[in-house]
This record gives C-alpha cells, sequence and structure tokens, in this order.
C-alpha cells in the first residue's frame, strides 16, 4: 500500500495534505468536451483512459484546466499487452501552438526510451534528462504510478517505491507552464484514477548515525 507520506532528498510530501485538484471521472464525453487532444487514437472505456499511437507519431492528451504550482500526479495505468514501452506523463507542461507540439514540459516514463527503464526528461530541448533500469515490467499489470516535482525536484514513485529523483538547476516556471498530461509513444496504454494535487511538504534533515 502507498504512504501518505513520500520521502525525497530533503523533503517529505504529506500526500494527504495535498490539496486535490483534479479527480473527475473519466467519460467518453468530457473526453471529447473538455480534453486537448493531439495526435494518435484516444477514448474512455470500462472506466480506462486508452492511448493509442502508430510506429510514426505519438498521442498526446492533456487535461482539461491549468494546474500551477508544484504538483504531483497520481494514477493507475498499464500496457494492453503485448505492448510493453511507452507508458509516457506530463506536467508543468505549454503547448507550443504554433508547432502544434509538446513545448516546456517535464515527462516521466515507464519503459522509457524504447528499454525497460525508468525515465524523466526536460523538452523541449531534453538536455535534461536521468534513466535506471526498470524492475521487470509486465504488459497488462496495473502499476500505481506517482510523479511531479518541487521547484525543479523531480520524482517517479511506483506502487510506492520512489524509481527516480533528479534536481533540476533551471526549475520550469510552474506558474507559467501547468498543464498535465499523458503520451502513448509507439503503444497502446491504459490510465485511470487520476489525480493532480498540489504538493504540501516539509524539509527534512538527514544525518548518518556513527557506525561501529
Amino acid at each position: 500500500m502507498t504512504a501518505d507520506v513520500l520521502q525525497l532528498i530533503g523533503k517529505e510530501i504529506d500526500l494527504g495534505g495535498s490539496e486535490v485538484l483534479f479527480a473527475e471521472p473519466l467519460s467518453q464525453e468530457a473526453l471529447v468536451e473538455s480534453w486537448q487532444i493531439h495526435g494518435g487514437e484516444w477514448l474512455v472505456e470500462n472506466g480506462w483512459l486508452t492511448g493509442r499511437s502508430s510506429m510514426a507519431t505519438s498521442a498526446v492528451a492533456l487535461l482539461p484546466g491549468h494546474y500551477p504550482g508544484n504538483v504531483l500526479v497520481d494514477f493507475e495505468a498499464r500496457t494492453v499487452s503485448p505492448y510493453r514501452h511507452g507508458l509516457h506523463f506530463m506536467w508543468n507542461v505549454g503547448w507550443d501552438w504554433a508547432a502544434d507540439r509538446r513545448g516546456t514540459a517535464y515527462i516521466g516514463g515507464l519503459q522509457a526510451w524504447g528499454e525497460e527503464k525508468v525515465g524523466l526528461e526536460r523538452s523541449p530541448d531534453y538536455r535534461l534528462n536521468a534513466a535506471i533500469p526498470l524492475f521487470g515490467f509486465e504488459p497488462g499489470r496495473i502499476y500505481r504510478i506517482q510523479g511531479g516535482s518541487i521547484d525543479g525536484h523531480c520524482f517517479i514513485f511506483i506502487d510506492g517505491w520512489l524509481a527516480l529523483e533528479l534536481m533540476d538547476p533551471r526549475p520550469i516556471d510552474n506558474r507559467r507552464f501547468a498543464r498535465v498530461g499523458f503520451e502513448a509513444c509507439s503503444s497502446h496504454i491504459q490510465v485511470r484514477n487520476i489525480q493532480v494535487r498540489r504538493i504540501v511538504w516539509r524539509a527534512v534533515y538527514r544525518h548518518y548515525d556513527l557506525e561501529h
């Protein structure tokens, strides 16, 4: 079970005390009327937001509304077997309307970069990125994913386990760039139980005990 307190380097997130900004039920009507869709095929079926893209394109679905500040995206997700890659989510997003593509954003992913890794990167230049080898990923298995950032301190938790954290020395202006979304990259993914929270956290001082 995922803890109510998420621990990072020098920080503790109070999940229960973090205000819920989005927790709307998924429906096909809401998807068509309120979400922002770019590429691929998106629909709501059996309580799942389902996204599919071909090998040549990515499929992006942005939640309705803007979510400024330090936010955490909390959801359940899976790839549709036999697909086993390209399960991405994003926050602090700014959409480049002229080019019709994602502009500034943090992007987190499972099975990222066509490999079995958990990854984080920042668009549009992608010069800030990090990845680690992933545990034994299973297509069709439901994972609870919690990701976001605190003034550029980015993190991804999977089933309550801290998979990755990264410090951005030039944090995104999260008052200006404030969309949240999901991406299927040459894949077929499903997402449900989506929540966006404004993070409440406290600083934590860690120290080493003397070892004998």
